[in-house]
């Protein structure tokens, strides 16, 4: 067979006289682990070597270890092998999590049918082509062919809630034909190669019998079970696998999304640099220095320390190769390692706050906000585009039937209890007020409502007739909803349900349905039966689907409903004026809209219909394009009958919460597959347009003029829009950039799927000066709506704005599996936990219950993370220059010799232990303004807008204040010590007393000023603050005051309870502190409480270059 199908033999070998060989197929066994125990640590270290830091301080330990250097390798060791385990043990841990996973699926016990008899074993040992019984409630553990169901109509009912989130039952059909007795069978299946996608699949079946020839059934997605998915009001069912393991669509589908990185690790890359740059040009002054000061005789080599036979030997050049490389290492903790830890666990820890937010919390579904990708926290305080989708995200997705339109009457329902049939027309077109369709169209239209979809009526517990005899009570009482209206309604979508219950409020009730026979009862309470005969299933493209139905009387019905677009075109003209006038005002309305129609075939046109659907349906390649011609071939020449409007409504906020994005300085545009009336209505309620928004549109319609080419026409209408938009709009004054000044007029953006299409897929020379076109008049414009578009289209734009110029901060959000692509394409994708499902939630990096909670998401906890993140990189490369600085000036009065002047166990603990946990506890609870404030004040989140806290100029401040705070540490120390008798017994102070009163005065001073940067003080900040200092005394002591076996030469014996013991170096120490901070401290005093307002804003913008003081008063 061909190499793109599988054949699966089931109950029987192939009847071949060669030798048969089985076909190879995957075991199932899933594998969502990312390691073994025996792939662990290289695979592991191989990855975290990748990133930068880690290899520089691997080279540099490895420089430690083999060249005579200053410090011991413990010093840069110690501190890359802490960072390097606490990585490996959350990523191992992680990766447990994964193999516990695993290993529930795949011990999971199942039932095979084997030779007759059931076995028990486990769902890892399902081979392809066993046969799998499965009962209710269990998911299935394969993907499975059904061969036998216990429901009489051989169906089953399967929710697939795990894989696309709908929770809504589906039903699926038993392959027809198949024995009864299932040892019996013997049978052939040959389907496609595994494909992820969750809604195809294409295959057939012969089913050999002894004395016939072998019968031939197609196979469509309808007859596979899924893996994940689980079997709900069936007793039980069997099955035959024929995708296993990590072959079925759901591991096909489990791919591990592309690494999202934030700005701001761009920028901490980048600074980095600039660190490494000043320390490669340190240790070059330093080399270059040694060698000027050595070769002015007496220097190189005084009489009291002549050098060995050896030393004298050593070649010049590779002596001061390794003179270099001492001091790259002597200097090297200027690069903080550290840091990257630091980051990692304030991001991870940070998450949780989103997580354990009470706001998040949405008891309808009783859940919170999800964090799926921590690494993304303060990208969400740099947005400056939201692509948003509609249905579900902006509106609720909760359909209520409103009115509808037969033969251009309209019937209202909300009026319906005045007149006893249950139908009034109050508003219809005025000439023909209160006048009806006839009698029979009504009928006509309310049984096409009750036969076109494919709803299932939910069974009450009590089966038997006793829903039949509920309704029979009913009688002219059409107006009030019948009881029956509580039991549930199954449907793919909430659409349909509607239809169901508005035509039920007319008196047509859809009873269910029995082995392919439609009950539905009429007004006169006459149950009529129709026999299903083919569905034509909907789809995005032909945006309509299709019933055929056999009446009692034989005649061959067909019925379809969809979007107007799709329904005028294949109808009679003339009905269409009349109708059009109805749908052009519910749309306006802001109601969806849908076209009923009908179409009654001639035996000849059914047999050939049938024969043709059938053909399509065997086919293996390219089914969907033959179903869709034989689709349009049948679904053409119809009546139209109707029109239906329901409506959606907005999802509860949505207006403040896009108000409020547009305060911030966010661009909203609304992405979405519906037509433009509706959607533009929407907007309108959302307050994304408003009363004087001058629309510019880029359709369909606006394309066709009838004269010249469409191309001609397009290029027209973007030049004069971008006249319009970009052109004629007075400049913007300096600084109110991202389009804040609110110009004179605002513009609102529309364009359709096939404009947009048009403006991507034209001619190579002119496609990029249309999109730049395109993408100018876009930013100029306040709101961009596009409608009718396909999912790949969504993602397209996206892109095409990510990757515009200057590289905005994208934010997508949605709620359906059709916004996957733009979830994943967005910088940060966030899924709404709606009814559509749960795959965008699955491919989000945050989820939120509903869309009102993106406010404080971004304004509230956006915002705050931007400002902590920001603070931690800056304060981190500021402690690390004030460490390493004196140690650089003090090479110039010790002849360069690389003498340390710290001890190593400072070196080692300083950015461990003394410093780290002071900016950790200040990066995850910091509030330098309250979260109210923020969400009340939206503008508060323009000042940190386009990465403006880590710009070279705040960079510049904090570095200048590092050499500033290094210089006086050094100098101040050192000008201490120009009375070299500092204790009270007349002995001298030696270098390391030098250097730990400097390194005294720097943890004192670095830990004090977070403290003055910490406007939100808990007993947290106060612990870790305090605690550092107290550790760092208790541990000089300890470190000083006991003989350590394991230290070669004690250099700090008794140095620190000396030091503390002097007079002087007490009044240094504090005197010193004091000058560095007096700057801050006078900050802090001098200046005035303003008003609360001023306060805030004028907070901000001294935040941007980190001169902060104190906000008095309520904050």
């Amino acid at each position: 067979h061909r190499v793109d199908s599988r054949t699966i033999y089931v109950g029987h070998r192939p009847s071949t006289t060669e030798a048969f060989i089985p076909p190879k197929f995957c075991d199932n066994r899933i594998v969502s682990s990312k390691y073994t125990v025996w792939n662990f640590l290289p695979k592991n270290l191989f990855e975290q070597f990748r990133r930068i830091a880690n290899f520089y301080f691997l080279i540099i330990f490895l420089v430690q270890v083999i060249v005579d250097t200053p410090t011991s390798p413990v010093t840069s060791g110690l501190p890359l092998f802490f960072v390097i385990t606490v990585t490996a043990i959350k990523q191992g841990y992680e990766d447990w999590l994964r193999h516990k996973a695993d290993n529930e699926v795949n011990k999971y016990p199942v039932t095979v049918l084997e030779n007759g008899r059931r076995m028990g074993t486990e769902s890892e040992k399902i081979k392809v082509g066993d046969v799998v019984e499965v009962n209710e409630d269990e998911t299935f553990p394969c993907d499975l062919i059904l061969l036998q169901s216990t429901r009489d109509d051989d169906t089953c009912f399967v929710t697939t809630a795990s894989l696309d989130g709908e929770s809504n039952h589906k039903t699926h059909y038993t392959v027809p034909d198949t024995e009864k007795d299932l040892d019996s069978l013997s049978a052939t299946i040959e389907c496609e190669q595994p494909q992820p996608d969750l809604y195809k699949f294409v295959g057939r079946m012969h089913i050999y019998k002894t004395d016939r020839e072998p019968e031939i059934r197609s196979l469509g997605p309808e007859n596979l079970l899924l893996k994940g998915a689980t079997l709900k009001n069936t007793q039980r069912i069997c099955g035959v696998a024929v995708y296993t393991g990590m072959e079925t669509k759901m591991a096909l589908n489990y791919q591990g999304k592309s690494q999202k990185r934030s700005a701001v690790e761009k920028s901490i890359n980048a600074f980095l640099l600039v660190y490494l740059c000043i320390l490669v040009s340190k240790a070059l002054v330093c080399t270059t220095l040694k060698y000027v000061w050595q070769s002015k005789p007496g220097q190189d080599e005084p009489w009291y320390n002549q050098k060995t036979q050896r030393e004298k030997e050593t070649n010049l050049y590779l002596k001061m190769f390794t003179d270099f490389l001492s001091f790259m290492v002597l200097f090297n903790f200027i690069i903080p390692v550290s840091m990257y830890v630091t980051v990692e666990m304030q991001k991870f820890l940070g998450s949780f706050f989103i997580t354990w937010d009470r706001d998040f919390y949405d008891p309808e579904i009783q859940e919170g906000a999800l964090v799926n990708t921590s690494d993304l926290n303060e990208e969400l305080g740099q947005v400056e585009y939201v692509f948003t989708d509609k249905t579900g995200t902006l509106t609720q997705n909760n359909m209520e039937f409103i009115e509808c339109c037969i033969d251009g009457f309209q019937y209202k329902y909300r009026d319906a209890v005045s007149e006893l049939d249950g139908f009034s027309a109050t508003d219809g077109p005025v000439s023909k007020l209160q006048e009806k369709a006839g009698k029979e169209r009504e009928e006509l239209f309310l049984r096409a409502l009750c036969l076109c979809h494919t709803v299932q009526v939910k069974e009450p517990t009590g089966r038997g007739q006793d829903h039949t005899d509920s309704m029979a009570g009913v009688d002219g009482m059409e107006g009030c909803p019948p009881p029956h209206e509580q039991t549930g309604f199954i449907a793919s979508s909430p659409d349909e349900v509607a239809l169901v219950k508005g035509a039920m409020r007319y008196g047509f009730t859809f009873l269910g349905m029995e082995s392919k026979k439609m009950k539905i009862m009429n007004r006169s309470n006459a149950i009529e039966t129709y026999d299903l005969l083919h569905v034509l299933n909907f789809d995005p493209v032909r945006r309509r689907m299709s019933v055929i139905v056999r009446s009692k009387s034989g005649d061959a019905l067909l019925f379809c409903k969809g979007a107007d677009s799709s329904i005028f075109p294949r109808v009679r003209q003339e009905e269409v004026e009349k109708i059009r006038v109805h749908v052009e005002r519910n749309a306006t309305e802001g109601y969806r809209t849908l076209c009923v129609a009908y179409k009654k075939l001639s035996p000849e046109e059914y047999a050939r219909a049938d024969a043709d659907l059938q053909a399509a349906r065997l086919a293996l390649q390219d089914r969907e394009e033959k179903l869709i011609a034989v689709y349009n071939q049948v679904e053409a020449g119809m009546t139209l009958i109707g029109a239906t409007a329901v409506e959606d409504r907005l999802q509860e906020e949505a207006a403040e919460t896009m108000e409020a994005l547009q305060g911030a300085g966010i661009k909203v545009w609304v992405l979405t597959g519906d037509k433009m009336e509706t959607a533009k209505s929407t907007c309108y309620a959302c307050r994304l347009f408003q009363r004087g928004t001058e629309l510019l549109e880029l359709t369909v319609r606006t394309l066709e003029d009838g004269v010249r080419k469409r191309e001609e026409r397009l290029h027209d209408l973007l030049l004069e829009y971008h006249k319009k938009a970009v052109q004629d709009v007075p400049p913007t004054k300096p600084g109110g950039s991202r389009g804040w000044s609110k110009p004179s007029q605002d513009f609102g953006f529309i364009i359709d799927g096939a404009s947009l299409s048009m403006v991507f897929n034209s001619s190579e020379s002119s496609s990029s000066h249309y999109k730049n076109l395109f993408l100018q008049i876009c930013q100029n414009c306040t709101t961009v709506l596009c409608c009718r578009m396909a999912p790949l289209q969504k993602a397209q734009i996206v892109k095409m704005v990510k990757c515009s110029k200057g590289s905005p901060i994208t934010l997508s959000i949605g709620d359906g599996a059709n916004d996957v692509s733009m979830i994943l394409e967005a910088h940060v994708g966030i899924g709404i936990k709606g009814k559509e499902g749960r795959q965008a939630v699955r491919n989000s990096d945050y989820a939120i219950p509903k869309l009102k909670h993106l406010k404080k998401l971004l304004l509230g906890h956006g915002h705050l993370y931007y400002v902590r993140i920001a603070h931690l990189v800056q304060y981190f490369f500021y402690k690390n220059l004030c460490f390493i600085l004196p140690q650089f000036l003090y090479q110039f009065f010790c002849g360069y010799s690389q003498q340390p002047l710290y001890d190593a166990a400072y070196l080692t603990m300083y950015n461990i232990c003394f410093t780290s946990m002071p900016i950790l506890a200040y990066s995850l609870l910091e509030q330098h303004i309250c979260v109210e404030v923020l969400l009340d004040n939206a503008t508060l989140y323009r000042s940190i807008a386009k990465n403006a806290m880590l710009r070279w100029v705040p960079f510049l401040y904090w570095t200048l204040l590092g050499v500033f705070h290094g210089l006086l540490f050094f100098f101040g120390v050192r000008f201490l010590f120009g009375n070299p008798a500092l204790q009270a017994n007349g002995q001298v102070f030696g270098n390391w007393s030098y250097g730990t009163i400097v390194f005294t005065v720097l943890v004192f001073t670095v830990t004090f000023k977070l403290a003055l940067d910490t406007r939100h003080w808990t007993w947290i900040n106060h612990f870790v603050i305090w605690g550092s200092l107290c550790f760092y005394v208790i541990f000089s002591f300890f470190w000083g005051g006991i003989i350590w076996p394991f230290l070669k030469q004690q250099r700090l014996y008794y140095v620190f309870a000396h030091m503390l013991s002097s007079a002087s170096a007490w009044l240094v120490i504090v005197l010193l502190i004091l000058l560095s901070l007096l700057p801050d401290i006078l900050l802090v005093v001098l200046r005035k409480p303003l008003g609360p307002r001023a306060r805030q804003v004028g907070y901000i913008t001294l935040l941007n270059y980190h001169v902060p003081f104190c906000i008095h008063g309520d904050l």
